[in-house]
């Protein structure tokens, strides 16, 4: 089955058309805050404009603006081609590329910028891809300490190098291409938002002012 991956989560955009372990179509840009902009001609670039009978989706941690997007793509897509659509995380596609990168690593710490200064982290196994723990937003202090002797990557790994430059750390960017790499389990995600923390504004009744 050919599937559609669509990867809007970070600074990155890309997208990338995939056949069993193979890719037959991929684009990726840096774009910082363009994705909508920029999405649509990447998938109208790919063999066939794209169209797949399976669509998949980064469903976050990472940027408001850009999960959505990419989740307003997929679902619009999905219902206009009658796909299904089913999300990954972009944590577990970086642990899965740090994996395929580094086979000498047996567990990686994934770290993405988060907001109000925080950070977005999360550790997983290698073999098989399993999380270690749970998802957690932390100050950069926190997750250094968190990190302990494990090797980090992501994006927000450059506030961690900032505290500790001796760290095994690597500035990366998701890659929708590296969804080829991921346990099916991990991508079968619901197509819904994963934002990694609480949302700053809040209810009435969750004030207790209602």
């Amino acid at each position: 089955m050919i599937t559609l991956v669509i990867e809007t989560a970070t600074a990155a955009c890309s997208v990338a058309l995939l056949q069993g372990g193979d890719v037959i179509g991929h684009a990726h840009d840096v774009v910082g805050r363009g994705h909508a902009e920029r999405l649509v001609p990447m998938i109208a670039s790919l063999p066939g404009e794209g169209r797949a009978p399976r669509i998949l989706v980064d469903v976050g941690p990472g940027s408001f603006t850009g999960v959505r997007v990419g989740l307003a793509a997929a679902l619009g897509l999905g219902i206009g081609w009658q796909a299904d659509v089913a999300g990954y995380s972009s944590l577990a596609l970086l642990a899965a590329a740090g994996f395929a990168a580094h086979p000498e690593w047996p567990v990686v710490a994934v770290i993405l910028e988060g907001g109000h200064g925080e950070v977005f982290m999360q550790s997983f196994t290698a073999s098989p891809l399993t999380p270690e723990g749970p998802l957690q937003s932390l100050t950069p202090a926190a997750a250094l300490a968190a990190l302990g002797r494990r090797p980090g990557i992501g994006r927000g790994v450059r506030h961690l190098a900032a505290l500790d430059p001796a760290a095994t750390l690597i500035d990366t960017l998701p890659d929708a291409a590296d969804a080829r790499l991921l346990p099916l389990e991990l991508t079968a995600l619901p197509a819904r938002p994963i934002y990694g923390r609480a949302p700053d504004a809040k209810t009435l009744a969750e004030r207790g002012l209602a």
